[in-house]
C-alpha cells in the first residue's frame, strides 16, 4: 500500500468569542494531506480518529472522537475538537493544568476506520480560556499570546509579560478597493515613528498634520483606522490607529494564524498586496509593507493601497 502523509500545519486554535464569555469546548485544527509523491489529496472525504493524549505521545488517551471531513482543492481540512463522534472520554472535563498534552490524528483516506496514516504532535500552549477553568490563579494575571480572538481582534503580538500587546482587526478597512494615505494635499507630517506602539502617535500626528495642510473631506488611511469602532463580545473598542512598518512587519510574520483566527470569526484573509504605514517619507511619500514578498517599500501618497487597523492593550 502506498503510505500517505499528512502534514500539520495549525494545532488547536480556540475558537472562543472573548476571553471572560462562556467557553466553548471545542478547538479548532488544520491539516494539509499529501500523498507519498507529495501530491495533494484534494476534494476527498477521509476518516480520521483525534485523540488527546497525556503526558507523552505515547500516554493516556484521556479524549477520543471520530470526524470524516472533506478536503478542499488545496487539500486542507479543518475540524472542530469537540464536536465529533466520542469514542471516549469528555472533551469537557479534561483538565488543561494538569499536562503536558498531545494530540493524535489518525486518518483513512478511504474515509472509512482503517487508518494508515498516524500523526501527533504536543499541545504547546493550552488555549487560555480552556486552561483558566482548571486554574483559577490566571483569573487575575491573564497571560495573552499570539493568535488569541482578544481585545476586539486578533493578538499578533506580546511583550515580555504575556499581559499586553497588540491586536489587529479581523478585516480591511479599505473596503477591499484600497484608500489614499493623504487627505488630498501633500505636505510633511514628521510622522515617523517606528516600532511596536509606535502607529498610535504617527497616526495622531497625521491627522493633525492634514487638518493644517489640507483636507478635503474624503477618507484616507490614518483617518479611517481612527474612526473605527468594533464591538466584540459586549465591548466597544474604539482606538484603532493605522500600523507602523515595524507592527506590519510582525503582522506578516503571524499571517497564517491571523488569516485562520479572521475566517473562524467571520473576517477576511489580508490580500497579497500593498498596505500602508503610519510611516511617511517625505512630503509626497510614504511607507508601505508588501504582503506578497513580505518587504517594505514606499510610493505617492495618493495611491490606493490596503489599510488594516490595529490597537494597543
Amino acid at each position: 500500500m502506498t503510505m500517505k502523509r499528512i502534514y500539520t500545519i495549525l494545532v488547536a486554535v480556540l475558537i472562543t468569542a472573548t476571553v471572560w464569555a462562556q467557553v466553548p469546548e471545542k478547538m479548532s485544527y488544520q491539516a494539509v494531506v499529501r500523498d507519498a509523491s507529495s501530491q495533494l489529496v484534494t476534494n476527498t472525504s477521509v476518516g480520521m480518529q483525534i485523540s488527546i493524549l497525556q503526558d507523552s505521545t505515547t500516554g493516556t488517551a484521556v479524549y477520543v472522537e471520530t470526524q470524516t471531513p472533506n478536503t478542499n482543492a488545496n487539500g486542507l481540512i479543518t475540524i472542530e475538537i469537540g464536536t465529533g463522534t466520542v469514542v471516549s472520554g469528555d472533551f469537557t472535563t479534561i483538565d488543561w493544568a494538569n499536562g503536558p498534552y498531545f494530540i493524535k490524528t489518525e486518518t483513512d483516506l478511504n474515509g472509512g476506520a482503517n487508518y494508515t496514516i498516524t500523526g501527533t504532535s504536543q499541545l504547546l500552549s493550552v488555549p487560555y480560556a480552556l486552561h483558566a477553568k482548571t486554574a483559577d490563579s490566571l483569573i487575575n494575571q491573564h497571560k495573552y499570546q499570539v493568535g488569541d480572538f482578544a481585545q476586539g481582534g486578533i493578538v499578533f503580538w506580546v511583550d515580555e509579560t504575556g499581559e499586553h500587546g497588540l491586536v489587529c482587526a479581523k478585516e480591511d478597512q479599505d473596503g477591499g478597493s484600497g484608500i489614499r494615505w493623504y487627505a488630498g494635499t501633500y505636505g510633511t507630517t514628521r510622522a515617523k515613528g517606528d516600532g511596536p506602539y509606535s502607529g498610535e502617535i504617527n497616526t495622531a500626528i497625521i491627522i493633525s498634520s492634514q487638518i493644517s495642510i489640507g483636507d478635503d473631506g474624503a477618507d484616507y488611511a490614518a483617518q479611517i483606522c481612527n474612526e473605527l469602532q468594533i464591538t466584540e463580545g459586549g465591548k466597544t473598542y474604539g482606538d484603532w490607529y493605522l500600523p507602523s512598518i515595524e507592527e506590519l512587519n510582525l503582522m506578516y510574520q503571524n499571517k497564517t494564524i491571523i488569516d485562520f483566527m479572521a475566517i473562524s470569526y467571520g473576517g477576511s484573509e489580508f490580500y497579497e498586496a500593498q498596505y500602508w504605514s503610519s510611516d511617511e517619507v517625505d512630503s509626497n511619500n510614504a511607507w508601505y509593507f508588501g504582503f506578497f514578498y513580505g518587504t517594505p517599500n514606499n510610493a505617492s501618497k495618493s495611491n490606493t493601497y490596503h489599510v488594516r487597523a490595529v490597537r494597543a492593550f
